[in-house]
């Protein structure tokens, strides 16, 4: 059974392409996923986040309040970069963990398993099979975050400004899907790409 990485920047379409794939058989393992979750209210990861980043990033319901830290890590300050780090170094190995529980459970099902990851390029992993990367033109990423999911445009370019860039993450593909053309370009390019890798 294979363990195939999926990545690419906010707003390149990953989890279009994650839902294309569980239609073609595979397990998802979605790291955003896990993270919400692993950050729910009375969690442990939260408790740190909340220790480290004060109280002022939870709703009054003790929920994660995720505009609040993105205020704090998404800058381009030293304080914030140094914030991404803590934050990272709380929430990873907890991540890291349920990730691998997440795989083991799709290869005894006898499912080829996708790690959807939007940080494989900042944390490459030696253990994939492959490695899917969906490319898109970082300023029709921007325009598809503010009209799409009504994000502030300076927000935008603030967390496209703290991922890998497109050239580092292209560096890692072995297989590489264009989200430009629109959904039918995509089906067909997801079906190909993963016909090629379990093929």
């Amino acid at each position: 059974m294979l363990l195939v990485g999926l990545t690419g920047g906010i707003g390149a379409g990953k989890s279009t392409v994650s839902a294309l794939l569980a239609e073609l058989g595979a397990c998802i393992v979605d790291a955003d996923e896990i993270a919400r979750q692993l950050q729910s209210a009375g969690s442990p990861v939260l408790a740190a986040m909340a220790e480290r980043f004060g109280e002022g990033i939870l709703n009054g319901d003790g929920s994660l309040n995720r505009a609040a830290v993105a205020e704090i890590v998404f800058g381009n300050d030293d304080a914030s970069k140094a914030a991404l780090k803590d934050l990272n170094g709380i929430v990873h190995p907890a991540m890291q963990a349920e990730i691998l529980r997440q795989i083991k459970i799709g290869h005894d099902g006898g499912q080829h398993v996708v790690l959807d990851f939007p940080l494989l390029a900042e944390n490459p992993r030696d253990d994939l099979d492959a490695t899917i990367v969906i490319d898109i033109d970082p300023e029709m990423a921007v325009e598809r975050l503010v009209n799409s999911r009504g994000m502030d445009e300076t927000d935008a370019r603030n967390r496209i400004a703290n991922q890998a860039s497109r050239e580092k993450r292209l560096a890692i593909a072995t297989h590489v899907i264009d989200n430009s053309e629109g959904v039918d370009s995509l089906r067909e390019q997801v079906a190909d790409v993963w016909s090629t890798i379990t093929g």
